[in-house]
């Protein structure tokens, strides 16, 4: 009798526990979803950003009881605010409330969202931009936009007019660009002027003992731009230090030798110790200027630049960079660098802009006061924050129009929103090493894309989605 009573306490004890736990539990969950919402309803642009690294990318709609799940959560949101659908998965995000100024758009990189009535625009990555899916047939209240600060070497078929002008907005490096990211790489004028690497000339002059007078650093070799030709000629008529895969003539230390290790403080200091450096572009486009230009302008270091065909429009003074076009064949150039190494008052005239502290470029300045993101701020957007806003402002501008009677404006991107000219080798070394690889890959290559822009405009002109059979046997038809 006093087993059975043992037992009857027992149990009665495990459903009390079993109770309670259930209880705690269902408290937990209750908890948890309001966490969840209010994180999803004030989780701001730039938090989004950083999940980006924490988060899988999903490339695909959400399967089955996920993406209901997620539409469920999100029905209130989407159907109060545009929503703006990453069709490049880049920010990784499946749904955001984004506060753009006065107006808020819903982001999200949710394919399911394809034929909701509040999808308003498709965001597109340039590098990621194929013809494996696209949003089609793409309806009359459908803007289509383009974030894409790469090279042309990433995807050609963008730098074509058939493929460009399929595009509303546009956030590039060209300054005609609707956001334009020119200056992408650039801090801000403070950088310019800062003196904080800059190592004395006479320092230098002792330094060149063991230097040679210019430093080349690549090791993205044989681009578009052919700069590994020009640089090899160059070699025959001065001396060069070559420290990346290309060309390379000289080891950094084994602690630098990560291409990570490109902003840190000890390779910036070995680079502060020469006079000139071959700041090449892997791409000859306009308005296309990155780190290898504003790098060694931050450092004190006169570069010798190759590429933006309108970088005279961005130098910090008129005399602060030496222009590899300006000079008709790579012996007239070493002859004019080494002048310069020999004559100190003319050395100082390209950085004495520097040394004042005074960047006399009203184009620059302009830019840099009125870009609406920032590099490596945490006070401001970023880049990819202000794209999505943009996009957001624009169609907020149209629903507005709309509501009062008045049609909407229509947004269009144009050839000069990024341009680039057909890759060209350089004549003075037909015989030099790899040359030939250039010229059997990177202009077939733009010949090719211009054919696919071609046959990409052609299908999506007719507005329903085609195969890839049906791409390339357009492509490849005589």
């Amino acid at each position: 009798m006093v087993w059975i009573q043992r037992r009857r306490l027992l149990a009665s004890c495990l459903c009390i526990t079993a109770t309670v736990f259930l209880l705690v539990t269902l408290q937990v969950v209750v908890e948890l979803g309001k966490f969840e919402r209010k994180k999803f309803k004030n989780s701001d642009l730039r938090a989004g950003h950083a999940k980006m690294e924490e988060e899988p990318v999903h490339l695909y709609p959400l399967p089955g009881k996920e993406a209901l799940i997620l539409k469920r959560k999100n029905q209130l949101e989407t159907d109060s605010y545009p929503i703006m659908l990453w069709w490049s998965p880049l920010t990784g995000e499946t749904g955001r409330l984004g506060q753009c100024g006065a107006d808020e758009c819903f982001f999200t990189i949710n394919r399911t969202y394809l034929h909701h009535p509040m999808t308003k625009a498709f965001l597109f990555y340039g590098t990621d931009f194929n013809i494996d899916s696209l949003p089609l047939p793409r309806k009359a209240h459908h803007d289509w936009a383009l974030f894409h600060e790469e090279s042309p070497k990433n995807n050609y078929k963008l730098f074509h007019k058939p493929v460009i002008t399929l595009f509303n907005y546009t956030a590039t490096f060209s300054r005609h660009s609707h956001l334009p990211l020119t200056t992408q790489y650039l801090e801000g004028v403070e950088v310019l002027k800062s003196l904080r690497y800059l190592v004395p000339l006479r320092s230098k002059n002792n330094l060149r003992r063991r230097l040679a007078p210019l430093v080349y650093i690549q090791s993205d070799c044989d681009p578009p731009s052919d700069r590994d030709s020009y640089v090899r000629e160059l070699m025959t008529y001065i001396e060069v230090d070559s420290y990346g895969e290309c060309l390379r003539n000289k080891d950094l230390p084994q602690q630098l030798k990560n291409p990570a290790s490109m902003d840190a403080d000890g390779f910036y200091r070995i680079i502060a110790q020469y006079k000139f450096i071959l700041a090449f572009e892997n791409a000859v486009c306009d308005d296309y200027i990155t780190e290898k230009f504003w790098r060694p302008l931050k450092l004190g270091v006169v570069p010798v630049y190759y590429g933006s065909p309108s970088i005279a429009d961005w130098l910090p003074s008129n005399r602060s960079a030496i222009l590899v076009s300006e000079f008709a064949h790579p012996r007239e150039l070493a002859n004019y660098i080494r002048q310069l190494d020999h004559d100190d008052r003319m050395y100082e005239a390209y950085i004495e802009w520097k040394l004042k502290g005074e960047v006399s470029n009203q184009r620059l300045l302009t830019a840099l006061r009125e870009r609406k993101w920032g590099v490596q701020d945490v006070h401001q957007d970023n880049y990819i924050d202000a794209f999505e806003c943009m996009v957001c402002t624009k169609v907020w501008d149209n629903i507005r129009l709309q509501e009062k009677g008045l049609p909407p404006k229509r947004w269009k991107a144009d050839v000069s929103h990024l341009s680039c000219p057909e890759p060209a080798v350089f004549a003075f070394s037909p015989l030099a090493p790899r040359w030939s690889s250039l010229r059997e890959m990177w202009i077939p290559s733009f010949e090719q894309s211009k054919k696919e822009a071609q046959a990409l405009r052609w299908l999506v002109d007719r507005n329903k989605n085609f195969s890839a059979q049906e791409f390339w046997a357009l492509v490849f038809k005589d």
